[in-house]
């Protein structure tokens, strides 16, 4: 299926390209790093919230889910916090990650830098309705890690 979605470049992606899939069967859109073009230093253990200089229009009944990159996060210990993060369709301001260096040694965030992925998914809204009784189930109440490993 496939879905519009309106897309703004603000003042600080000027020169960078659109999000792309990297691939024909990608799930997500590489977002790029909208740093200046000296980079920006991260240190290990620290954390910072790099722009993307781009805002969205999300059709209702839609949300972006803002994920990080395996390959960063394994070659470098590179991640984001709040993952997945989320863009509500009535969100109109400019994307930020939150990027988090677990890594042992700085880590130097350029820019054009493919640093995350955006993933479009359906909303889904229920109804909550109070109850007194749930179902029986096979894990009931176990708690975390009951049904195995």
């Amino acid at each position: 299926m496939d879905i519009v979605i309106q897309i703004k470049k603000l003042e600080n992606y000027c020169g960078l390209e659109l999000p792309q899939y990297q691939s024909e069967f990608s799930s997500g859109l590489d977002l790029l790093a909208a740093v200046d073009k000296e980079g920006m230093l991260l240190n290990p253990g620290k954390r910072v919230l790099i722009p993307t200089g781009l805002a969205i229009e999300l059709p209702q009944g839609f949300e972006a889910q803002i994920r990080p990159r395996s390959g960063l996060a394994l070659n470098y210990g590179i991640t984001l916090l709040n993952t997945p993060g989320t863009i509500d369709a009535d969100y109109r301001g400019e994307i930020g990650l939150i990027v988090i260096n677990h890594g042992e040694q700085p880590f130097l965030i350029e820019r054009g830098m493919r640093l995350a992925q955006l993933v479009v998914s359906p909303v889904i809204h229920v109804t909550l309705e109070e109850t007194d009784h749930l179902s029986d189930s096979d894990r009931g109440s176990g708690g975390f890690g009951h049904s195995g490993f």
